[in-house]
């Protein structure tokens, strides 16, 4: 299997409606796995709330990405691979081991406890990697981040074969991995544990795109949207790579124009089911990465 992946991120405070500057929050990588047995994404969507502590809410979200990085480049996508023709134990033992996503966020999370240049904060995460032999993904996602995975049969997105269910305490507060600084931040904080993350593994197909994205597309647009966009750019005849690019620009460009519609959204209807009153979308960073699989002879 090969993967093309594009990515594209989008400040809410680089539009001209929003008059304070915000520090950046949200980090993603894409990451080649060790001896190209796979490749890795991931989001983390850091909470803004910390700003006013005083609190970079930027260094948590940047760390927790930054560590899981360092674990995934070193790690296989699957079993390592062992070079056949060597006979002896000693000559075929390989470098690195096999890693799953939930394991990297529970190794992420606690080097980011033990790193004293972080002195606080919080994120949702959501990591996925994706095995270049088998076509097998794994994830692991905590809190209101996801994915989604769209099958395109002949060159038409016609369905959603799998979306990812945002985990929540309440209404708009999302599950989160958090690094707190005093007892009163215990009081008044959420902090949960990497184990409690939602775990999914599937076995991807040719021409499968894998969606990553924050909550600043999901609260904004609807699954109907997604699909219609990945027709239209799908169907188009540029190069692939070319293609993945565009779809995680347009998703994102989508998600922008709803959050400042008075267009029903999918965050209105949520408020509407917890009995709160919102009208419209919902001003938000919004980051998408986008990998398409491609079946290799």
């Amino acid at each position: 299997m090969l993967y093309d992946c594009g990515a594209k991120n989008l400040s809410k405070g680089s539009h001209p409606i929003v008059r304070h500057a915000v520090l950046a929050k949200i980090f993603f990588l894409c990451t080649n796995m060790r001896n190209n047995s796979g490749i890795s994404l991931g989001l983390s969507d850091g909470v803004g709330g910390w700003v006013d502590q005083g609190i970079d809410c930027s260094l948590f979200s940047q760390g927790l990405m930054y560590y899981a990085h360092r674990r995934l480049e070193n790690g296989w996508a699957g079993e390592p691979e062992v070079d056949p023709i060597i006979e002896t134990a000693s000559d075929s033992a390989t470098v690195g081991a096999e890693v799953t996503p939930s394991e990297v966020l529970q190794f992420a999370y606690r080097d980011v406890l033990r790193d004293p240049s972080i002195e606080a904060g919080s994120s949702t995460a959501c990591l996925l990697t994706l095995n270049a032999s088998s076509g097998m993904l794994r994830s692991a996602n905590l809190g209101d981040s996801g994915f989604c995975i769209v099958p395109i049969l002949t060159r038409r997105a016609s369905s959603m074969f799998f979306s990812s269910r945002p985990q929540t305490h309440f209404f708009n507060c999302p599950r989160q991995l958090a690094k707190l600084k005093s007892i009163k931040d215990k009081a008044t904080s959420f902090s949960d544990l990497p184990d409690t993350a939602e775990e999914y593994s599937t076995r991807l197909k040719d021409g499968d795109v894998v969606i990553a994205y924050t909550d600043g597309l999901s609260d904004n647009i609807f699954p109907a949207e997604i699909l219609t966009i990945c027709s239209l750019i799908m169907n188009k005849p540029d190069s692939e790579t070319t293609k993945v690019q565009m779809l995680a620009q347009s998703l994102v460009n989508h998600s922008r124009n709803c959050m400042f519609s008075d267009q029903v959204s999918p965050f209105e209807i949520d408020a509407r089911r917890h009995r709160q009153r919102w009208q419209g979308g919902k001003i938000d960073d919004v980051t998408v990465v986008v990998a398409l699989v491609q079946e290799t002879p």
